[in-house]
């Protein structure tokens, strides 16, 4: 069932047979680290098909898909601290500059609204225009360490454990 339309495309929860054209959606979106010296980040593996699955199967994974039915853009979420938190959002470049990854992100705010939950919150590169600055202009605000509850805090070590903290990197935070 369709839960809402944008920029001519329709959101809409991920099929399961889809859960491959996501991993190729966020390698094509990870190219563009590369130009911002972060080849590390742009070679980066997706994550796995089983933990996509998981996602999909607790329902907290959306697709932005085109007129043919196919998946240009998703976003996957899960609970941390009370609020939703954004653990992946990727756009394929072809359909970058459109408005997708914020209607993702709208769209997963309606959803938090709509089930009680008060904000959502995601970790991401500082420096990186796509990344930090984007999501400012998509309503997030930093958060500082004392802001950090105890779930997003131990996602911010694994982070740093996975060697991300190599640039800076930051939470941000929405109230819905």
């Amino acid at each position: 069932m369709p839960t809402g339309r944008i920029v001519g495309m329709e959101i809409r929860e991920v099929r399961s047979e889809e859960l491959p054209l996501l991993q190729d959606i966020e390698r094509a979106a990870g190219r563009c680290f590369r130009d911002v010296g972060m080849p590390e980040i742009a070679d980066d593996e997706p994550l796995p098909l089983d933990e996509l699955a998981r996602y999909r199967q607790s329902g907290l994974a959306w697709a932005a898909v085109g007129a043919d039915g196919a998946p240009v853009a998703y976003l996957i979420a899960q609970h941390v601290d009370g609020n939703l938190h954004v653990e992946q959002v990727s756009v394929h470049p072809d359909s970058a500059r459109r408005g997708i990854g914020r209607a993702l992100l709208d769209h997963l705010a309606r959803r938090a609204a709509a089930h009680g939950i008060p904000a959502l919150t995601l970790t991401t590169f500082a420096d990186v225009p796509w990344n930090a600055p984007y999501y400012a202009r998509c309503g997030f605000t930093p958060l500082d360490d004392a802001g950090l509850g105890p779930e997003l805090r131990e996602i911010r070590a694994r982070e740093a454990a996975h060697g991300l903290d190599r640039w800076p990197r930051l939470a941000m935070y929405r109230a819905v």
